[in-house]
């Protein structure tokens, strides 16, 4: 079998850059950039931001901007937007990406899956019929083919 590598450049800034133990969600919500932070939109309980790390382009976050673990402290006006932007999150993944279907979740705790167990958020990943090809089960590599500013860009004019 040939030898076949991918080259992601990009990713070196992360992997030298520091580290600290700051929640990603809270320093997204405290900075001014949105850009910068991949948050797309902002609402009165919640925001949608971009993963850093999508399974797919467009894969989107929306979160609380309450510092919670998980979704029991969370009143009900923050439970309702927090799915009312799942909702507009789909419709603005629609029109922009033309999805063939979403997997929808929220990964509470360690064992469930969660990568960042204390704020809670709810992941919106568009879908496509063959999008799982080889690339992510032999290579464990994904491979998008849009740029995250760019993503960043089209779903914040939607929404």
């Amino acid at each position: 079998m040939a030898e076949a590598r991918l080259w992601a450049p990009w990713r070196l800034e992360y992997i030298r850059g520091e580290k600290d133990d700051a929640c990603i969600f809270c320093r997204a919500v405290a900075a001014s950039d949105d850009e910068q932070y991949g948050v797309v939109h902002r609402g009165d309980h919640c925001f949608v931001i971009l993963n850093t790390y999508p399974y797919n382009n467009g894969h989107v976050m929306v979160a609380p901007y309450a510092h919670e673990p998980t979704i029991e402290p969370l009143d009900d006006p923050t439970l309702l937007e927090l799915m009312l932007l799942v909702k507009r999150s789909i419709v603005a993944l629609r029109e922009v990406y033309r999805p063939e279907g979403f997997n929808l979740g929220i990964n509470q705790g360690g064992a469930a899956g969660a990568g960042i167990e204390e704020h809670v958020h709810q992941h919106v990943v568009p879908r496509w019929g063959g999008d799982t090809n080889f690339m992510p089960v032999i290579g464990d590599v994904r491979v998008l083919p849009q740029a995250l500013t760019e993503s960043w860009n089209e779903l914040r004019r939607v929404f």
